[in-house]
């Protein structure tokens, strides 16, 4: 392969020989950025890794995000680099909130907690994982907090109890002040209330 990876003869050849696992190809800061079926993933990326004209063998991190309004509300971002050419590329995975993606970490063991992280903090699952559970919040946490529709407080916080001698999770208590917030300018508000002090 050319040290000027990516170029159209690799794109073409992507496409060529994996037709109906790749969705789209672009190019974003000059990193090369595919869709693929939710379905093929392992596929595309045991691909990816083995072929001589690619070989993107490091995965560097896999990521969520959050898409409320849309029917397939949340995409998987795999990142791998490719230390033999020096080159960077991004698979997007799209995926509805009841929709599992396949594992790659039979293919990339190294997925195996980032994939961990993706579940924990959205919720997505990932089918055939050998250990799926949560990673970066506790054991019996509610919900996935880096979901758009998770609240901001929370729903449990913890603190360490003297009496007890140990750390104790609770409902989390709020004033209703707290909670009521003026969907209008705060600027506005604030100001008014100055001059109003000052008189």
């Amino acid at each position: 392969m050319p040290s000027s990876f990516p170029c159209s003869q690799s794109i073409q050849s992507l496409l060529e020989l994996l037709p109906r696992s790749i969705l789209s190809i672009q190019f974003i800061k000059n990193e090369l950025v595919i869709e693929v079926d939710p379905t093929n993933i392992a596929r595309v990326v045991y691909f990816l890794q083995k072929h001589i004209n690619y070989q993107y063998k490091c995965i560097i991190d896999i990521a969520g995000v959050d898409y409320p309004s849309l029917d397939k509300r949340f995409e998987v971002n795999y990142l791998f680099l490719s230390v033999r050419y020096n080159s960077r590329i991004q698979i997007k995975v799209k995926t509805a909130e009841y929709e599992p993606i396949p594992s790659i970490s039979g293919v990339v063991p190294g997925a195996n907690w980032y994939e961990r992280e993706v579940w924990d903090m959205y919720g997505i699952f990932f089918t055939s994982h050998p250990d799926l559970r949560r990673i970066l919040t506790d054991y019996g946490f509610e919900g996935h907090p880096l979901r758009k529709d998770f609240p901001l407080t929370g729903y449990v916080e913890v603190r360490y109890d003297f009496e007890k001698k140990r750390v104790v999770h609770e409902p989390v208590q709020l004033s209703q002040e707290f909670r009521s917030f003026d969907l209008g300018s705060p600027w506005a508000t604030f100001s008014d209330d100055i001059h109003t002090s000052n008189r």
